[in-house]
């Protein structure tokens, strides 16, 4: 459509090196008082001016030719990819009409025939709005992993949050996403529950990610957006958020208590204070003293500064 405004990249550390192809732009659940999305208008993008974008990505691959009047930001992406992984932007791309992604999916693997995978970030409502022989048809077109924010496995925060979601539905979404073969990828927001409910946030996301038991996860740090509900009420004083070292102790209690098959553990996006990753269970031990041992020194210097954290 005319109108459509390509998004900022947010994208997983996991899809650094993917081409980021908009369908989308904000987000159909725009009522996180924490998110950069709130309040954002969803836009979708035409069918054809995204097949525009693949043929020009196409050309500019194989001929080093760039196509008058394409967005620059085409070419700057371009010029670092191998042409190996995309990433379908933007905040819930999965709300994308079906028989349209479908349609775009198709297309991209003609273009791009040896693709290893496609990801995309979902809401809960995205994934159960999808049968499972619906997503079984994403993944045989190489659509395998979906990214899924949980944020808290606390429902009153949940509610609080804005998320329109709850504890229940983020699990049935990530049984059908098994159920269909695909991988599932999920996100908790350290300090989403404040000071006051710093340890019921941590304990209620362990035991919900834990439900969801996912091959990926990942915690992220919460990092106000100024402009937001969330910014607002901690101007006021009616929301207190956790120092640094106690996001770290919310980290240490996550990964204490969760208990999952095997699933690949991070804190690696830029929100974070300090990066730890691991294999869950067999690295719970190692992980776990890494974070003692910061948190005991307490020395900030080990951590991220605030001004190189990001969203």
């Amino acid at each position: 459509m005319a109108d459509f405004t390509r998004p900022r990249i947010f994208r997983p550390p996991s899809e650094s090196m993917s081409y980021y192809l908009p369908l989308t732009s904000g987000c159909s659940n725009n009522t996180c008082i924490f998110c950069y999305y709130y309040g954002s208008r969803l836009q979708m993008r035409d069918v054809d001016e995204v097949k525009q974008e693949i043929d020009a990505l196409h050309l500019f691959k194989t001929q080093g030719i760039a196509v008058p009047g394409m967005d620059r930001t085409v070419y700057v992406l371009a010029s670092q990819w191998d042409g190996r992984r995309v990433f379908i932007q933007d905040g819930d791309a999965l709300v994308y009409p079906f028989p349209k992604l479908i349609e775009i999916l198709d297309y991209l693997n003609e273009r791009f025939p040896d693709l290893e995978r496609i990801a995309i970030y979902a809401t809960a409502q995205d994934i159960l709005r999808r049968s499972v022989d619906e997503l079984r048809q994403l993944k045989d077109r190489k659509l395998t992993i979906l990214y899924i924010g949980l944020e808290s496995g606390g429902d009153q925060i949940l509610k609080d949050i804005g998320k329109n979601t709850n504890a229940e539905e983020m699990v049935a979404a990530a049984q059908r996403v098994e159920e269909a073969g695909l991988t599932l990828s999920v996100m908790v927001i350290l300090g989403l529950g404040g000071v006051e409910r710093s340890n019921e946030h941590a304990l209620a996301s362990a035991d919900v990610l834990s439900r969801m038991d996912p091959e990926y996860g990942a915690a992220l740090t919460l990092t106000v957006v100024p402009g937001t509900p969330l910014h607002d009420m901690i101007e006021r004083g009616d929301f207190h958020p956790v120092s640094p070292f106690q996001s770290l102790r919310e980290l240490r209690t996550l990964i204490e208590h969760l208990r999952v098959t095997n699933c690949f553990f991070s804190s690696m996006h830029a929100s974070n204070y300090l990066t730890i990753r691991g294999t869950l269970p067999n690295d719970r031990v190692s992980m776990l003293a890494r974070l003692d041992q910061v948190i005991q020194k307490g020395d900030a210097r080990a951590l991220r500064p605030e001004g190189f954290r990001g969203l």
